[in-house]
């Protein structure tokens, strides 16, 4: 019993030992924890009570010093923090707890073995808190760390790219500062100033790059939450506006400055042609380039050149020269003396295309190419000539020709071959020169050329006379006929050579015969001649010489034979032959036989072997196959012309189809204009019957309808006129009349009124003219039609009563412009233009 007793007393001992043991372990540990947990959770909240890392590079280095001697604090407690938690994790594996926390009512003894897991729970806790706090507190140490490590590195790059751009941008700025005002500057230096500002603007790409990377990372660490410090970003914001000044404000205002001066004063601009025009006019420039021309007193606008009105003024009044080619060519040749191109050779105007790189026929130029051409052409010729020209006015008129010519819808192109055409036309080279560079142009490498390039030409050529209103007489617009024409020159070929246009061109096709016209009319101007006028008894005779071959010595000069007059009772009704450089005397003993012949032969022989002085083509109805440039919108003034110049085609062309024959019917007492002269030779008289059921297709009631629309207009507008101009002559002759108008002097208003009405009635008298002239032709249009229809009829009828033959009929055209006979041309090998 004792022995129990005993062995009872030993075992509650030692339990009381174990317990006072572990009770005693338990407790320093859960002091060791609680001691770590509050001094993590104090470092923690002194870690977060740190300031916001700061914006510049003093403050940061100051708060990275403070931030590193708080981490080797933190550092230096780790080894006891972490032998506290290894003694915890000892504890609990030797004394581990597997139930979970149970409350136990109230009154109820904790037994020993439920305390001891109590407490190893407790001590667990605390160890899971102590751990989660020591790793938090040491990342949260690190990241600060490396925040403010990187907020460093940037702001030292910032600092260090702020002082670099603050350099670079006051070189700039001294750059700047030196450049010198652009209304200083020569306009010759304009380009060499556009260029050195794009080079400057180029050189300040690293500025730009280098204001691109601060900003980002002056946004990076905003991101960041660092925020830069007053002085810094004062800095960059005065960086910023110093550059944008420079680069907004300085660099590209001057570049357009520059720009915009040279535009508007530069060698291709238009600011040189304005002084082309005198008060009250001025010149405009429309978006697309094109020049027009402001009245201000008037207060009117129009696309021609004041000079190139009074010009085409002036061609009016070579209306009455019965001849249409010739009459074309002393048009040409008065608009060639105003442009200045009868002093320009064909060799400058060469070197200026290969200058101005004008190689390819199909490129398009613009206004200011065209007018940057045309300068360099002027101020060549004034080099050349050793002569002083109004370079503006030359130009702006050249510029309004060839606007008229090739785009009179004013769309601001024009073709390189158009411009070319126009140009060596009128400048002053041999014709053959003329012709071989011409083809040249549309030839390809090996020196030929096919029948679609070949029409290009000639549609620009023959763009010439269509503009003053001559192209009727000259086959029209459709170059088809004249391609193939040409193309006969060589049988059986696809191309042709330089040959075959030439030997085509020496016979003066119909189409641009009135091109070497002109270079005769060109050596006929300083031509005399030792005779006196048949008609008018001038002597010398200056110019054109014509010479019967009928009867002796009979010689006209060129103004009595082109206006066809005559002396009264006397007729030229004979062959004539033309000269245009003086007679010698082997010449004047071949005439002589020849008139001496021509007394023995009758007046049937020459209406059966009439003289030609160029080659016809054939120019019926056909579809264009060629392929021709489209021409520009015309002008709302030349529907009149296009009008004119389509019912005179059509009428040729019809005619042509019924089967006239012209040949057959031409004596030597009946007059016909040239224009008629040239339709009725347009294509060969037919020798079998066509059929003429389908021509009154082409002659429908639209096309005479729009006529007589046309002709009631034009004579509704002669009547108005008419009224107006009675009226004015009436109140002019009652302003002469009157005292106080005879009493008033040169000055007075009265005077200056009665000026302005005599202005005012020769203006309108000049419409009236020229209406008078237009209304003139569209009643011989008219006529012609009523006359084709007749025809048509009486064909219809006999075909209706079954007849097999159509008896042929003579069909002459007849107009008020009249000449006896057809001139001969003599062609002479010396002083010719061929």
């Amino acid at each position: 019993m004792n022995l129990c007793w005993n062995e009872i007393k030993r075992k509650s001992h030692n339990i009381r030992v174990r317990l006072e043991a572990f009770s005693d372990n338990s407790g320093k540990l859960q002091l060791s924890l609680q001691e770590i947990i509050e001094w993590l959770t104090a470092k923690d909240e002194e870690l977060s009570e740190q300031l916001p890392i700061g914006g510049d590079v003093g403050a940061v280095q100051h708060q990275r010093e403070f931030h590193q001697a708080f981490m080797e604090d933190v550092k230096s407690r780790g080894p006891y923090i972490y032998s506290v938690l290894e003694s915890a994790q000892t504890f609990l594996a030797q004394h581990p707890f597997q139930e979970p926390e149970e409350t136990l009512p109230d009154g109820k003894e904790v037994s020993p073995r439920r305390r001891m897991m109590n407490v190893s729970r407790s001590v667990w806790k605390q160890a899971n808190v102590a751990s989660d706090l020591w790793e938090k507190l040491t990342a949260r140490c690190v990241d600060r760390h490396r925040h403010m490590e990187r907020t460093l590195e940037r702001l030292l790059q910032i600092q260090a790219a702020m002082e670099e751009l603050a350099v670079a941008l006051e070189q700039a700025e001294g750059v700047r500062d030196a450049w010198e005002p652009v209304g200083d500057l020569f306009i010759d230096s304009l380009q060499d100033h556009i260029d050195a500002t794009k080079l400057f603007k180029e050189e300040l790409t690293q500025v730009k790059e280098g204001m691109k990377h601060i900003n980002d990372l002056a946004h990076q660490l905003a991101i960041s939450d660092v925020h830069l410090s007053m002085e810094n970003a004062r800095a960059l914001e005065h960086l910023n506006n110093r550059w944008k000044l420079l680069q907004v404000g300085s660099i590209e205002e001057r570049l357009k400055q520059l720009q915009d001066a040279h535009r508007d004063f530069g060698p291709g601009s238009q600011h040189f042609l304005s002084s082309s025009v005198q008060i009250p006019w001025e010149r405009a420039i429309s978006p697309n380039k094109v020049p027009y021309y402001i009245n201000h007193q008037a207060q009117t606008t129009c696309w021609d050149h004041p000079k190139m009105t009074e010009l085409y003024q002036a061609l009016a009044d070579l209306n009455n020269i019965k001849f249409s080619a010739y009459r074309t060519a002393m048009k040409l040749r008065h608009v060639q003396k105003a442009l200045r191109l009868d002093l320009l050779k064909l060799s400058s105007v060469v070197d200026v295309f290969r200058e101005q790189e004008l190689q390819h026929a199909e490129h398009v130029m613009d206004v200011v190419e065209v007018i940057h051409a045309l300068t360099s052409l002027y101020e060549k010729l004034e080099e050349e000539r050793s002569i002083l020209i109004n370079i503006p006015l030359c130009v702006d008129m050249c510029l309004n020709w060839l606007l008229n010519v090739y785009d009179s819808g004013r769309n601001g192109k024009m073709r390189v071959l158009s411009f070319k055409t126009g140009l060596v036309i009128l400048c002053n080279a041999d014709i053959q020169e003329k012709y071989k560079y011409l083809f040249r142009q549309v030839c390809g490498p090996g020196g030929l050329t096919d029948q679609k390039h070949l029409s290009l030409l000639l549609h620009e050529a023959i763009q010439i006379p269509r503009q003053l209103g001559e192209v009727a007489a000259f086959g029209g617009s459709n170059v088809e006929p004249s391609v193939r024409s040409c193309f006969r020159m060589a049988p059986g070929k696809s191309a042709i050579e330089v040959s075959h246009f030439l030997e085509w061109m020496s016979l003066e096709p119909q189409s641009v015969v009135w091109l070497p016209v002109l270079h005769r009319v060109t050596v006929a101007e300083t031509a005399k001649h030792q005779a006196r006028c048949y008609i008018c008894k001038q002597c010398p005779i200056k110019g054109f010489r014509y010479r019967s071959l009928k009867q002796f010595n009979v010689d006209i000069c060129q103004t009595c034979f082109l206006t066809g007059r005559t002396t009264k009772g006397k007729k030229l009704h004979y062959p004539i032959m033309e000269y245009y450089t003086p007679t010698t005397s082997g010449e004047k003993m071949r005439d002589f036989a020849k008139t001496l012949k021509n007394k023995f032969r009758s007046k049937q022989y020459f209406s059966k072997h009439p003289q030609r002085g160029y080659l016809p083509v054939q120019s019926v109805l056909e579809v264009e196959s060629s392929e021709t440039p489209c021409s520009s919108p015309r002008l709302p003034h030349a529907d009149t012309h296009s009008r004119i110049e389509h019912f005179a085609s059509r009428l040729a062309e019809m005619e042509n189809q019924s089967c006239s024959f012209f040949t057959d019917s031409l004596s030597p007492d009946e007059s016909l204009d040239e224009d008629q002269y040239l339709l009725r030779h347009s294509s060969p008289a037919l020798e079998q019957d066509s059929p003429h059921g389908h021509l009154l297709a082409h002659l429908d009631c639209q096309d005479r309808e729009e006529l007589q629309r046309t002709l009631q207009r034009l004579e509704n507008e002669n009547r108005v006129l008419q009224g107006e101009y009675r009226r004015l002559k009436w109140k002019h002759e009652e302003a002469a009349a009157s005292p106080q108008l005879l009493e008033s002097g040169p000055g007075s208003p009265a005077g200056q009124q009665d000026e302005e009405l005599l202005a005012e009635a020769r203006v309108l008298r000049q419409h009236k003219t020229r209406l008078e002239t237009r209304m003139q032709i569209l009643e011989d249009h008219n006529k012609q039609l009523e006359s084709q229809l007749h025809r048509l009829r009486e064909l219809l009828l006999q075909e209706r009563d079954g007849q097999n033959r159509v008896g042929r009929k003579r069909i002459l055209f007849f107009s008020e412009r009249k000449t006896e006979s057809r001139p001969r041309r003599e062609k002479k090998s010396s002083g010719g233009a061929e």
